[in-house]
């Protein structure tokens, strides 16, 4: 296992550095391959270059979506699939678990729900058999898989009766924020959920930084021994790989961009850490060689 708190956070320019350290690169999408619209600058190059050098790399993804719609966004991007092995979202993984209902928390599920979205996308739920509902007094369960809305109190009211109730709540994408592509944080569906757990709601959460995501990475890789997760997020991307006993590299330019201090210091960053509960290898500005 990784030893967090043994030694400085080592501040790097770019994943070059690493690529005699490590054979297998776990990546986050948003804040490190792009923002939703764009190629982060140097991105695309690293991951041609990863490739050259013989390396694996899975994209981990928080993504509230099936893997299907990350594949079709990296190649509008020109993001070739021969540079990675695999996408692995969240929203993929709770689809699986809605289509097979072999887990506990699923079989007891009821047939109905209510979902937050971010669209008119319901791939998570295609051909699962469960029927969405208008009314939260209709719904047997909550799935929080976007946030269309982005004031909490428009969240209220169905939050309140599922309490109530004791409805259960999907988490689908357990980001607090994202960064937009003009550098502002918008509201993702890892705050509402948060909110629900906290108040005593009782949620099922997927994506990073649970283990089951790194459990399938390493069958994907055929292990994690020489493995680094890349990602723009403490608490997911970081603490993900923390928990998972790899080496991390934090992405400064992303979500936690606005909390570090100019010109970057291992304590500066070591002080964030401490914020977050979750400590990082290295760290670098942006993903490029």
């Amino acid at each position: 296992m990784a030893e967090q708190s043994a030694h400085a956070v080592r501040i790097i320019d770019g994943i070059g550095n690493l690529a005699d350290e490590y054979d297998t690169y776990l990546l986050d999408q948003w804040g490190v391959i792009h923002d939703g619209v764009t190629l982060h600058p140097g991105a695309l190059d690293a991951m041609r270059r990863l490739a050259d050098a013989g390396k694996r790399t899975i994209i981990l993804s928080n993504s509230g979506k099936r893997a299907s719609d990350s594949h079709g966004r990296l190649d509008s991007l020109g993001v070739d699939r021969s540079l990675y092995l695999e996408i692995i979202t969240s929203g993929e993984l709770v689809y699986r678990n809605l289509s097979t209902r072999t887990d506990p928390f699923y079989a007891a599920l009821g047939p109905k729900f209510l979902i937050f979205a971010w669209d008119p996308n319901r791939g998570i739920v295609e051909g699962t058999g469960f029927e969405e509902v208008e009314r939260i007094a209709e719904a047997d369960f909550i799935l929080c898989a976007g946030t269309d809305h982005q004031d909490l109190e428009w969240y209220e009211p169905a939050l309140a009766e599922g309490l109530a109730r004791d409805l259960p709540m999907i988490c689908a994408n357990p980001d607090r924020v994202s960064v937009q592509p003009d550098g502002s944080l918008k509201m993702c569906p890892g705050a509402i959920a948060e909110v629900y757990e906290k108040r005593g709601g009782r949620v099922r959460w997927h994506g990073k930084p649970t283990r089951e995501v790194y459990e399938m990475c390493s069958e994907i890789a055929g292990g994690l021994d020489r493995a680094i997760g890349v990602g723009d997020s403490l608490i997911h991307d970081i603490k993900g790989a923390n928990d998972a006993g790899i080496d991390s590299l934090l992405i400064l330019g992303g979500i936690h961009g606005e909390e570090i201090d100019r010109p970057v210091t291992a304590q500066g960053i070591d002080a964030l850490s401490r914020k977050y509960g979750a400590r990082p290898t290295h760290a670098a500005d942006l993903f490029k060689w």
